[in-house]
């Protein structure tokens, strides 16, 4: 088998079927409309309703990271890949929120 022929395997191993598009669409959907159901219905507390948003938030990110972004640990290489995927989530997090910070003090400060 030359290296292209490889490198082509390798290539289709790393992005996800159309059964797996599928499954993660149709999470998603699940995954959005069950929150939108509980916001609409109204009849939980604003306790139990923000938990509710934000648990399928949470689940939600993971199945966009598994499904549409085919992050996982199971190789070398997907391993290096979510943690290079974590880092950058880390840094974006930490400037915008640095950067809010920083508007809002300085807010703070222009107030006296």
């Amino acid at each position: 088998m030359s290296h292209s022929e490889t490198h082509a395997e390798h290539h289709d191993e790393s992005h996800g079927s159309v059964k797996t598009y599928l499954i993660g669409f149709v999470l998603s959907v699940i995954l959005t409309a069950i929150p939108f159901w509980i916001v609409m219905e109204g009849d939980f507390t604003k306790a139990t309703t923000l938990w509710s948003i934000v648990t399928f938030a949470i689940v939600q990110i993971w199945v966009h990271l598994k499904y549409f972004l085919h992050l996982n640990f199971t190789t070398e290489d997907g391993r290096a890949n979510t943690f290079s995927f974590l880092f950058s989530a880390m840094i974006i997090v930490m400037v915008v929120g640095l950067s809010v910070w920083i508007i809002y003090e300085s807010n703070a400060m222009m107030m006296y």
